[in-house]
């Protein structure tokens, strides 16, 4: 029985053996075609955009928009998410808000004045805007900028 063993029909394949003369079925031109960039050695890695000298297309449209390379990021934490997720007394900084999710951490933390804040809330961060600043004053709340 074991003897009679063979791989059914079309699950081996054979290699392509290109470059190796007419004999091959691969013969002349090696599976290349005609003439042309990719038929010469090093004709082949070419870079994504190439489009066989004619104008590629992200220089043939219209270049638009503006980046402001002195941007400065901010994280922006509103007084409403402070409301939800500290209580009345809470000591809020750049760890607090990181552990309750609310900022991702490593950027300057600006508060502002969306909502209403909780009661005597001890607040330091690097950044406040006036609304934000008075309604916690107004609370009873500090505010301290690092």
């Amino acid at each position: 029985m074991l003897d009679r063993l063979k791989p059914s029909p079309g699950s081996r394949k054979k290699r392509k053996r290109i470059g190796r003369g007419p004999g091959s079925g691969h013969g002349k031109t090696s599976t290349r075609g005609v003439k042309g960039q990719g038929k010469r050695s090093d004709g082949r890695p070419v870079r994504r955009s190439f489009e066989g000298g004619q104008m590629p297309l992200n220089m043939r449209l219209p270049k638009k928009g503006f980046t402001n390379f002195f941007r400065k990021q901010v994280e922006i934490v509103n007084l409403s998410a402070l409301e939800a997720a500290f209580s009345d007394g809470a000591t809020i900084d750049e760890a607090a808000l990181v552990a309750r999710g609310l900022i991702r951490g490593g950027l300057e933390v600006k508060v502002l004045g969306d909502g209403e804040p909780p009661r005597n809330l001890n607040v330091k961060v690097n950044r406040i805007s006036a609304a934000a600043r008075q309604k916690l004053e107004a609370a009873g709340g500090s505010v301290e900028l690092v």
